[in-house]
């Protein structure tokens, strides 16, 4: 990693922790925390556990996904490089708007392990094909037979985060299958840019046109190995079904009854539309309000609610953002040590 790269995710990290700040001023300002950490406490720590569980099977089914694809390209990759991998891209994901900061990191540490990076781009396209499908179909099912908790504000998100959500899948599919007339479109638009005095147009052409190589890679790919894509968008499927039942173990954590495991389940994937496209690191702030807003017909209001919150947030995000900024830190070091040592 370069220092321009490198002190562009120092600046990232400040803006995600000083959003974090920011976040929990507003959620808890007129909260009495004490109850909050109390009713926290007494949670059932088993179903807690589960819940931990299931984030790291979230993990487990990405990485399964990406040492299978790059093994089909011939490429030995051992599960636990590719879990590596996947909790890498997971911290710089979360501290990049809109988690654009993942996937290029990815590639380049996959690359320090002799992978290819045409490779480890593809299996990274073929992965966000897969949770951009998954997205709209959980998410658009859970909304349709969720309306009655569609009002004000997370109607509001809901609709923005279908809609950009369905574009960029469409605009991924044309790339993929019509990447001649994309190309055409795209240089099209970068000749006007020109024309009007925007500077360093051939720069960007050359990284536009990087991006699509590689979504003709991609509509190789799946031509060519249909089967495995398959799989691949199962997995993605699998995936968030995991990552979308942490709010049920928290509902039981609570002792809670009266709402079933689908229920709460939609709840998740239709917080997940509403904020995973919005362009904030780990979408802090969105998701805590957008929580708040659509959970409390499970948790009720007030402490219990903030309670439900704090919990799920920890598990799902703030908990793995730790974790993974160790996994990240090691990794740094052994390559580091791997450098001295030649």
């Amino acid at each position: 990693m370069d220092k321009k790269t490198a002190k562009r995710m120092l600046f990232n990290v400040l803006v995600f922790l000083a959003l974090i700040v920011a976040t929990f001023w507003f959620v808890f300002k007129d909260q009495d925390i004490s109850k909050i950490f109390d009713i926290t406490k007494d949670a059932n720590p088993y179903f807690l556990l589960l819940g931990i569980f299931f984030m790291l099977m979230y993990f487990a089914m990405e990485a399964i996904n990406i040492k299978s694809i790059l093994k089909s390209f011939g490429n030995k990759l051992s599960f636990l490089k590719a879990y590596k991998f996947t909790m890498i891209g997971f911290f710089f994901a979360a501290v990049t708007p809109s988690a654009t900061g993942g996937q290029p990191i990815e590639v380049y540490y996959m690359s320090k392990e002799k992978i290819p990076g045409a490779h480890g781009a593809l299996a990274l396209l073929v992965q966000v094909c897969g949770i951009q499908v998954a997205t709209m179909i959980l998410g658009t099912v859970s909304m349709a037979l969720n309306t009655n908790l569609l009002t004000g504000p997370v109607l509001w998100l809901s609709i923005i985060g279908f809609a950009i959500n369905g574009i960029a899948l469409v605009a991924m599919l044309i790339c993929i299958f019509n990447n001649k007339f994309t190309r055409k479109l795209v240089h099209g638009f970068l000749n006007v840019l020109q024309h009007v005095g925007m500077k360093k147009i051939s720069e960007k052409r050359e990284s536009i046109d990087k991006s699509l190589d590689q979504y003709a890679d991609g509509a190789k790919y799946m031509k060519d190995h249909k089967k495995e894509f398959f799989m691949a968008m199962v997995r993605v499927f699998i995936q968030f079904c995991f990552y979308f039942s942490v709010p049920f173990c928290i509902y039981k954590a609570f002792g809670l009854e009266g709402m079933g495991f689908f229920q709460i389940f939609a709840l998740q994937a239709i917080l997940f539309m509403a904020t995973s496209a919005l362009p904030l690191p780990g979408a802090i702030g969105a998701s805590e309000s957008v929580f708040l807003s659509l959970f409390g017909l499970a948790f009720g209001a007030g402490e219990m609610l903030q309670s439900a919150m704090l919990l799920n947030r920890s598990i799902t995000f703030y908990l793995f953002v730790v974790v993974t900024l160790f996994v990240v830190f090691i990794n740094i070091v052994r390559i580091k040590n791997r450098k001295a040592e030649k």
